[in-house]
């Protein structure tokens, strides 16, 4: 199976960077065309069942959340573009694949090979690179397929979808109750403590509270409190879509048990996964335990509160969105740095003073000023030391100071953006409503 290798010659492609150019910057649209072949040219491999095997840019495994993301801005592209669609169908198939055989499991190798981050990990699985359990690792294979379904029209990857929403749902429900119900464990000997889960590999204790549990973070660290809101909200919202993709197929069983799910999980978040700050008021929390212990920090990564209303149906304007994100973009945000080179959200999976460019463009996307979205685009061309290509993150007051040097996932998000400041992005994707 032959998938493309560049999109220079689709006409949203060429439409776009001539909207790109008339802004003043050629590097714009050269950045976007390059981010976009550099993903189809270098991270996708056709495998011989007719899926596609996807890798993140410098680490030989694939990542369920990673894949998704960044396969999401050629959503933008596809009406009429055949191949485009064959390959995010492929890649849907392995994805599919992948959480049937293991649900835990949130990145695999392409073969049977055995290889692993750690090989003296519990898991010994060779199918599987890691088995850190996150939550949104179950969620954004979802989020695709129904993101792809309303793109495109088609329906032939809906009986495997409605499947692997039966298998999330299933392993939620197990996880809303992991103290007694959960036989997940992971214990790593090496690395840093946030490699690792406390109790054996149970990870820290929770009461049950209607969220779903989660051992790590979309950054892959561990929690620090098992119940990740953005990870429940992003959860929520894929039920959502899935129910919807259920009701295609005439499915209403699956369609009924997806959304009694996502109302418990955003219901529960109401009630415990959210907090009244004394400068922003009510604000979503980072995680809680059901216990009365809450962490107030936000995480480049996604699903994070800032980027609510591109993965959990949040609206931009929702109140509650609003005080968190004033929150998170503050000094009060743990993981805000402000410097000479750029202002924005890290992580703790990074070193301190370094700022995610998913970040910076998740922060534009998610706004309501298309001021904040064209100085964003200038921010992200100004700060790849050179290379033309997004980083994992880079220091607030010296962009030639990064972390991982080919991050395909970060040149998605700069493509998502510019897409999205040519006025031919997906916004229109993101809810799972009409």
């Amino acid at each position: 199976m032959q998938f493309p290798t560049s999109v220079e010659a689709n006409p949203i492609v060429r439409q776009a960077v001539q909207r790109l150019d008339r802004l003043g910057d050629p590097r714009f649209g050269q950045t976007l065309v390059r981010c976009l072949d550099d993903t189809l040219a270098r991270t996708i491999r056709a495998m011989p069942d007719g899926t596609a095997f996807v890798v993140t840019g410098d680490i030989p495994a694939m990542w369920l959340r990673d894949s998704t993301t960044q396969l999401m801005p050629y959503l933008a592209l596809m009406r009429h573009d055949i191949p485009l669609q064959e390959l995010v169908l492929a890649v849907l198939r392995r994805q599919f694949r992948q959480i049937g055989h293991n649900p835990y499991a949130n990145a695999f190798n392409a073969e049977p090979s055995g290889r692993a981050h750690d090989p003296d990990d519990l898991c010994d699985d060779p199918w599987v690179w890691e088995e850190k359990y996150e939550v949104d690792s179950l969620a954004f294979p979802l989020l695709l397929a129904h993101r792809f379904w309303r793109a495109t029209g088609r329906t032939e990857h809906l009986a495997r979808a409605a499947g692997t929403a039966r298998t999330a749902i299933a392993t939620w429900r197990t996880e809303q109750d992991h103290e007694h119900s959960s036989s997940y464990r992971f214990v790593r000997l090496t690395g840093p403590e946030s490699d690792t889960l406390p109790d054996a590999g149970r990870g820290t204790p929770v009461a049950r509270t209607g969220m779903t549990w989660s051992g790590f973070r979309p950054s892959d660290d561990a929690c620090a409190y098992g119940y990740n809101v953005p990870a429940n909200l992003c959860a929520a919202a894929a039920l959502e879509g899935a129910a919807e993709l259920a009701h295609q197929i005439e499915d209403t069983a699956l369609a009924k048990d997806a959304l009694e799910l996502a109302a418990e999980l955003r219901a529960a978040v109401a009630l415990h996964g959210t907090v009244r700050h004394p400068e922003f008021g009510t604000i979503y929390a980072y995680e809680v335990d059901g216990r009365g212990n809450t962490l107030l920090m936000d995480d480049a990564n996604m699903p994070g509160l800032l980027s609510l209303p591109l993965v959990a149906n949040i609206p931009t304007t929702d109140p509650r969105y609003l005080a968190t994100r004033s929150f998170v973009l503050s000094p009060s945000n743990p993981t805000w740095y402000s410097g000479s080179a750029a202002t924005g959200i890290g992580s703790p999976h990074t070193p301190a003073d370094h700022i995610w460019p998913i970040a910076i463009a998740v922060q534009a996307l998610t706004g309501n000023d298309a001021g904040e979205r064209f100085t964003a685009l200038r921010t992200l061309t100004d700060t790849t030391a050179g290379t033309g290509a997004m980083h994992e993150s880079f220091h607030k007051d010296d962009p030639g100071r990064f972390t991982r040097p080919w991050f395909s996932w970060a040149n998605a998000m700069y493509a998502e953006l510019a897409l999205d400041v040519a006025e031919l992005g997906t916004r229109s994707l993101w809810s799972s409503q009409p």
